[in-house]
């Protein structure tokens, strides 16, 4: 089924207003209840949320991107997902129960049973939620997310700052992510016409996971080695090391990794319809990587020269250790639309066989730099993020060259641009600091300087994304 450029030009805005919607909310509660919890309560969570998301991989991944790839899916199929995912779900949660305390005596933390308890809970719902999730995807409906996953944040919110407000410390952030996901299944089992019908099929189940086994080990690779860091600093070090490296993490996570599924969620069902016209997945990638490059640098370049005024006014003093994280992050961060563009160009062409191949020379890669690193400091394992995020970049282009004709090279040219006009703006703003200024009037100078610098830049030079972001929203504007 192949979609039009108006359609996906609508799709790519609502599910952007959906991600930045849900960012623009969580980044204010996260701030709220950084500075009522405090880092302790954060570390917590951090080795909570290790195996939560590590289990959760079984229920979100694989199954649905094979839904969304598969050219003739019909309810079969999708009803099929849907009921193994519910048993899946259910014995993933029984295993987490039963397991939690040797969990807890892994980092000598009794506390630690109920929380891991509580939060796996968010399996279930993600059960329910990620069949409707494939739906939206394959038929390009993202306003419905919009809906759902704004309502579930608002109210999350509400009860989260509730909760920390009236003393319950680790249980606030337990309980607000349960309900961000449970409000988020209610309203999109409302909205989405899909309902699972009384079929199921193990023919059809065995031809979708030959497809989906691998991107599953791909993502399962890449969760578990993406916490490792995590574990590995809960266990070498402190609970409070962990928060100010998971803080640090946070705030250039939460921008990009909302454009970057916004982009993910749009492309790959867009580029699987024209999977048999190599020049159209090639120039999809290529805007992809160019519009995402052009909105993501600069953010992670401001946010980077804003770190140090804006972790003071926001999470007071005592978060100030995270400022070097979060700028080593921002680096990491600002080239995650390579990954993004190259790796759903290799899924959309049916090679989730030499995507696995990728993830697993990339981990590699990684885990000989946190060996290398483990000893010496949780600021040195930040650091060898750089290397690792430089060499993957690498990696994942690789197979392009002769899959798109789109060799890295080329697509550094793309981006080079944006590149060059975010260090400029970053170095200007981080110059501001100069002035000696208090930390709000230095952040009001900095934020609309940064702006308008980078804009004025991109008008100045001709910059290609700039007209492509205005064509996308005059168009949408125009048909409204």
């Amino acid at each position: 089924m192949a979609h039009d450029g108006r359609t996906v030009s609508s799709n790519f805005l609502w599910r952007f207003m959906e991600r930045f919607g849900a960012q623009g909310v969580g980044f204010i509660v996260s701030i709220v209840l950084g500075r009522i919890l405090g880092p302790e309560v954060y570390g917590l969570v951090a080795i909570v949320t290790v195996f939560t998301t590590i289990v959760n991989v079984f229920v979100t991944c694989g199954l649905n991107d094979a839904l969304v790839q598969k050219k003739d899916a019909d309810d079969l199929d999708f009803s099929t997902v849907f009921y193994f995912n519910m048993v899946m779900c259910l014995g993933l949660y029984t295993l987490l129960f039963l397991t939690a305390p040797l969990i807890a005596r892994l980092y000598d933390n009794p506390e630690l049973i109920w929380p891991i308890r509580g939060l796996s809970l968010i399996l279930i719902f993600g059960g329910i939620k990620n069949i409707q999730t494939a739906y939206v995807a394959r038929h390009l409906i993202f306003k419905r997310f919009f809906y759902a996953t704004l309502g579930g944040t608002l109210i999350a919110a509400v009860v989260g700052i509730w909760m920390a407000l009236n003393g319950y410390g680790v249980w606030a952030l337990i309980v607000q992510n349960l309900v961000n996901t449970c409000i988020d299944t209610i309203i999109l089992w409302l909205t989405v016409k899909w309902r699972p019908k009384r079929m199921f099929s193990f023919e059809r189940l065995k031809g979708l996971f030959s497809y989906a086994w691998k991107l599953l080990a791909s993502t399962l690779i890449d969760t578990v080695y993406g916490k490792l860091y995590q574990m590995v600093i809960g266990v070498r070090y402190s609970e409070t090391d962990l928060a100010f490296y998971n803080k640090g993490d946070t705030f250039p996570n939460l921008l990009v990794t909302n454009i970057n599924d916004a982009t993910n969620s749009v492309l790959l069902p867009v580029m699987s319809a024209e999977q048999e016209n190599r020049e159209m997945v090639k120039a999809t990638t290529r805007k992809a990587i160019q519009v995402s490059s052009f909105v993501i640098m600069p953010m992670m370049a401001g946010l980077a020269a804003c770190a140090h005024p804006l972790v003071r006014l926001l999470l007071k003093e005592q978060w100030s250790p995270a400022v070097p994280f979060m700028q080593i992050f921002c680096f990491v961060y600002a080239f995650y639309c390579v990954h993004t563009a190259n790796l759903n160009a290799i899924k959309a062409l049916g090679r989730s066989d030499l995507f696995l191949k990728l993830e697993i020379l990339k981990k590699i890669v990684g885990i000989t730099t946190l060996l290398i690193t483990v000893r010496i400091s949780v600021l040195a394992m930040a650091l060898g993020s750089i290397f690792n995020s430089v060499l993957s970049q690498l990696i994942n282009s690789w197979p392009n060259r002769k899959l798109l004709d789109y060799h890295y090279g080329e697509q550094l040219r793309d981006m080079l641009p944006h590149i060059l006009l975010s260090l400029g703006m970053g170095g200007a703003v981080m110059a501001v600091q100069l002035l000696g200024l208090k930390d709000l009037p230095t952040l009001l100078i900095q934020i609309p300087l940064g702006i308008g610098l980078y804009l004025a830049g991109a008008r100045l030079l001709k910059v290609k994304a700039l007209d492509m972001i205005k064509g996308v929203l005059s168009s949408y504007l125009h048909r409204k």
